[in-house]
C-alpha cells in the first residue's frame, strides 16, 4: 500500500505529517530522545519489525530528522543519532504525551522531569504575547501570502 503524500497541499501541519506523521517515526524519534543510537536497540525496544523499522529510519535520514553515523566499530556499523531537526520535535512528542496522559492515561513509567531541579515539567501550553493561555477559540487562522 503507498501511503498518500501531501506534497500537493499548502499546509504546515501536511508538511510535517509527510516527514514524521506515519506509523512509528515518531515513536522512533522517541527513543532516540531516550539514547537509543543503533539499529538493532531500537528493532528490540520498539518490537518493530526490521524492514518497517529500516524504511522509517531511511525516511528520518532523509528528511533530516537524523542523520546515520558511522561508529566505526567491528566493520561497518552506524548509529542513528537526532539532528537539531529532530530535537525541535521534543516540544511535539511532550505535547502528544501530555495530551494522551489527559485523555488515555498514563501507559507507561516515565515522567518528564527538569534535569536540574528534579521536578516534573509543567504542562505545555499555547500563550499569547502577554503570557496568558490560549485555546483554539482564543485564536484566528489568516491567511498570509507566503510561498503562494
Amino acid at each position: 500500500m503507498t501511503r498518500k503524500r501531501f506534497d500537493d497541499l499548502d499546509c504546515s501541519v501536511a508538511c510535517a505529517l509527510d516527514q514524521v506523521g506515519d506509523w512509528w517515526s515518531l515513536l522512533v524519534v522517541k527513543e532516540a530522545m531516550l539514547g537509543t543510537r543503533r539499529f538493532v536497540d531500537f528493532q528490540q525496544r520498539l518490537g518493530i519489525a526490521k524492514n518497517i523499522l529500516c524504511n522509517r529510519l531511511n525516511r528520518l535520514v532523509d528528511s533530516g530528522v537524523m542523520s546515520k553515523v558511522d561508529a566505526g566499530e567491528h566493520g561497518t556499523r552506524y548509529e542513528y543519532r537526532l539532528t537539531d531537526k529532530g530535537r525541535d520535535l521534543f516540544t511535539v512528542i511532550t505535547a502528544l504525551r501530555q495530551w494522551s496522559e489527559r485523555w488515555n492515561g498514563n501507559r507507561d513509567d516515565l515522567r518528564l522531569v527538569d534535569r536540574i531541579s528534579g521536578h516534573p515539567i509543567r504542562q505545555l501550553r499555547v500563550e499569547g504575547d502577554d503570557g496568558q493561555p490560549l485555546t483554539v477559540r482564543n485564536v484566528r487562522f489568516e491567511e498570509t501570502k507566503v510561498g503562494r
